[in-house]
């Protein structure tokens, strides 16, 4: 494997035999380790590989990257050598984003996902005017606070906080600044995930990444805000398996 490879791609619980490969995308200021219960239930019926963004965990010391596309130009570094099978894609918020043009990017190298699972993201044509990142550290804690992302406890600890800012600020700026051509369309499917009170993406703005495909599109929607996802992982991993099962073929 390339060092990119070695560097990005966490694999927590490898199932070389699967028939499908699942690349998870964290939201702003995450890490790889979120979706380590995710390998450990899909495994190993799917080949779970987790993306770990440089500027957090072992990779603290690493300048990060603070714009979507070069993120998806890295993440397409690393997961190229895994396309040897079927690849889907799940982005959480902000990697929902970046999942938009890693797909962007591995069809114009003649590979199509079997599908980008966009969660707690509007459609990329849906722009708002945010400016978190600008913010000083106690306006960014108090946006995570209201989103309820981050363990409460992490929020109270001072060094803690001082480790993880820099990454999240730059996470939001990626975000936050994130301008794609509104007409761009994937050949791959898009289905959307979405919490009914997520402040962060409205109905209207998920059922919107219909736009962006020429492929099929499907919506869910869970009760719970923008991390509707924590209180709901039985039945979207559920939905995970039963999509990928009915198509990919053994």
């Amino acid at each position: 494997m390339s060092d990119t490879g070695d560097r990005w791609v966490r694999r927590y619980h490898p199932a070389p035999d699967a028939r499908t490969r699942l690349v998870c995308l964290p939201h702003a200021g995450g890490s790889a380790s979120y979706f380590f219960p995710v390998s450990r239930s899909l495994s190993p019926a799917i080949d779970v590989l987790a993306l770990q963004y440089p500027g957090r965990q072992e990779r603290a010391k690493e300048p990060c990257l603070d714009t979507v596309e070069e993120l998806a130009d890295r993440v397409v570094e690393a997961v190229t050598p895994f396309v040897d099978r079927p690849v889907a894609l799940f982005g959480h918020s902000m990697g929902a984003s970046i999942g938009f043009e890693v797909a962007r990017r591995l069809e114009a190298a003649g590979t199509t996902p079997v599908v980008l699972f966009a969660s707690g993201r509007r459609a990329p044509s849906r722009f708002r005017t945010e400016k978190v990142h600008q913010r000083d550290d106690d306006g960014i804690v108090a946006e995570m606070k209201k989103l309820s992302g981050t363990d409460a406890s992490l929020l109270g600890d001072e060094e803690v906080l001082r480790m993880i800012l820099p990454a999240i600020r730059n996470d939001y700026k990626a975000a936050e600044t994130y301008r794609p051509d509104p007409s761009l369309k994937l050949a791959t499917p898009v289905y959307a995930l979405t919490g009914d009170s997520d402040p962060q993406c409205t109905l209207e703005e998920a059922k919107a990444w219909a736009e962006h495909t020429t492929g099929a599109f499907d919506i869910e929607v869970f009760p719970g805000g923008h991390f509707y996802l924590n209180a709901c992982v039985p039945q979207i991993l559920g939905l995970i398996k039963d999509y990928l099962a009915k198509r990919v073929a053994a």
